[in-house]
């Protein structure tokens, strides 16, 4: 099985650590493979947004302006 290094854990965050393993009756080895197993297997892809509900309005009557006009975006 492979095995992960890593260097310069700041001792607060190693302190944190040993005391959530211990909290949960495991070793530190243990309990980061545990933090890792958890972080891997979460979902990535977050769910698709509702789809929005558009309304037209229709209108009597018929308009002479341009996007141009309304936009002064030259049709972009």
């Amino acid at each position: 099985m492979a095995a992960i290094h890593i260097r310069n854990v700041p001792e607060k965050t190693l302190r944190a650590l040993r005391e959530r393993a211990h909290r949960h009756g495991r070793s530190m080895q243990q309990e980061l493979l545990e933090i890792i197993e958890t972080a891997t297997t979460e979902p990535t892809d977050s769910p698709a947004p509702e789809p929005i509900q558009l309304t037209t309005a229709h209108t009597s009557g018929k308009s002479t302006w341009r996007r141009e006009d309304l936009y002064d975006d030259s049709g972009r």
